[in-house]
């Protein structure tokens, strides 16, 4: 169990965390205690004032590598982890910034295949956003790609590779980015970072296959190990007695949907894949919880029992048998922060539609009819497009397709080349898009390079807010809304296996 520590004044100029990168712990960590103004009115809340602290430039290096980690926990079997964190520290690590810095990220590559960093959830140039192929060169064992963008929002974000996603992703190669600047002087006493996800492991420690055809075909295949911040079972911490936590929650998995509720404090759900939203409490969300897809985040504000020694836990209610993801327990003198009634995060700065003027478009999230449908779409790209000749290699693609976005999978098979893109639409443009789910499971839905405003579902009592991706149930219809910004664009599905069997496609915005 890790003690809380009391804020902080914020970071450094030119870095992150301890030089760049450090450890995701256990621990409660403080929010930070001057925040960045915010520019766009969310409706109902209150933009950041001007004034803020300066932005800073952090520059690091992430060195993508194969280390040995006790996931199983301490005494067990040791596990060849992929990761960016140094040898001997916890899998997945935590970076830091704040809102209107950049960040000049150096990716080393010393693993024996090709990799790439996806900055999930950042809006940026669309030349960083890290998909092999279509946004970058795959980057080679031994070779080195340098990302550099500005932070235009506040939130919870995180980073992981777009090949060969599932055996990436599953080994545990990813990072968790937290950007500060959404928070009112304090607004919270403490601040715990909860990142889920399970592991395909083996009782040695040793790796099971990541995908299976059966899985692929279905709602995915299920890791045998649950945990949190990398390890094993659920996360123990002490929390400030009568405080207010943000409870910074992200959903890594590539398979699970969990369905996230609080037991033994008040609760309520502040921020949406990293957006602010009116304070909802726990009692009036839809069966008094949050669910998240793969990729999805939700910040908590909760507030500590009032006495020494009490316990409150974070539940997953979505499994067969409620899963303990946390438990936190009441530590040091009282707080007195009075009746719980959590205040607004600065409005986010995400442009926003005009539903009145925008352009509609449907797209249909179903079953691929085969590895054919890929190849007779192959040459739909102009001959001069410098994409039309790009060959595919076997880390960014499967032997055959099981899903498909309006009709058409992701290509597959030895001689895939990259697709032309599912629609091409204007920059600064506003666009209503209706999200389709004709399949029998579950798809979380993840559009790259913007936050969308959620405006409706055929099947769910959602409130509007801003996501980057949304849980589009069986048979059912979800409306979004958003400004175009220029470049080409994945749309997939965030469960890992559905996107590299099929369920993927990309947007052309043109400038």
């Amino acid at each position: 169990m890790t003690d809380w520590r009391p804020p902080s004044e914020g970071l450094g100029r030119r870095s992150l965390i301890a030089g760049g990168l450090a450890a995701l712990a256990a621990g409660v960590v403080p929010l930070a205690a001057r925040d960045r103004s915010a520019v766009d009115r969310l409706q109902g809340l209150t933009p950041a004032p001007d004034g803020g602290p300066p932005s800073r430039t952090h520059d690091l290096t992430l060195v993508a590598a194969e280390r040995e980690a006790a996931v199983l926990g301490p005494g067990q079997p040791l596990t060849r982890v992929w990761s960016f964190a140094p040898e001997g520290s916890p899998v997945l690590p935590v970076l830091r910034a704040r809102v209107g810095d950049r960040i000049n990220a150096t990716l080393e590559n010393r693993l024996a295949q090709h990799t790439s960093i996806h900055w999930h959830g950042i809006r940026l140039p669309n030349g960083m956003d890290g998909v092999p192929y279509l946004t970058q060169a795959p980057v080679r064992p031994g070779e080195r790609f340098a990302y550099a963008f500005d932070l235009p929002d506040a939130g919870t974000f995180f980073l992981h590779p777009h090949c060969d996603e599932s055996g990436g992703a599953g080994r545990g190669l990813m990072a968790v980015l937290i950007v500060e600047g959404d928070a009112p002087p304090g607004y919270a006493d403490a601040e715990l970072t909860v990142a889920i996800k399970d592991w395909r492991l083996a009782q040695d420690g040793g790796f099971l296959p990541f995908e299976t055809k059966e899985g692929a075909g279905r709602a995915g295949t299920f890791g045998t190990i649950r945990g949190v911040n990398g390890v094993a079972g659920p996360l123990r911490a002490t929390v400030p007695t009568g405080g207010l936590v943000r409870l910074r929650l992200l959903n890594l998995d590539s398979t699970r949907i969990v369905q996230i509720g609080v037991e033994g404090a008040e609760a309520a759900l502040i921020a949406t894949d990293g957006h602010a939203l009116q304070p909802i409490a726990q009692d009036d969300l839809p069966d008094s919880a949050w669910r998240l897809g793969p990729a999805m985040r939700a910040d908590l504000l909760v507030q500590a029992p009032a006495r020494a020694g009490e316990i409150l836990r974070i539940v997953d209610f979505a499994s067969a048998e409620p899963w303990l993801v946390a438990e936190l327990t009441a530590a040091g003198p009282r707080l007195n922060r009075g009746p719980f009634a959590p205040k607004p995060l600065y409005a986010a700065t995400v442009p926003r539609a005009d539903t009145g003027a925008a352009e509609p478009l449907t797209f249909t999230f179903g079953a691929s009819s085969g590895a054919s449908a890929a190849a007779e779409i192959a040459a739909g790209l102009a001959p001069g497009d410098p994409l039309a000749k790009v060959l595919l290699d076997s880390l960014c693609v499967r032997d055959t397709s099981l899903w498909a976005v309006n009709q058409v999978p992701w290509p597959s098979g030895p001689d895939a080349v990259l697709p032309p893109p599912l629609g091409t639409l204007k920059a600064g443009r506003p666009y209503v898009f209706e999200w389709v789910n004709t399949t029998p499971h579950p798809h979380p839905i993840h559009l790259h390079g913007h936050a969308f405003e959620v405006l409706s579902s055929s099947r769910q009592k959602l409130p509007r807010h801003l996501a980057d991706t949304v849980i589009l149930n069986p048979r059912e219809r979800i409306e979004i809304a958003f400004v175009a910004a220029p470049g080409d664009w994945m749309l997939h599905c965030h469960i890992l296996e559905h996107l590299e069997y099929g369920m993927m496609g990309y947007l052309r915005v043109a400038a």
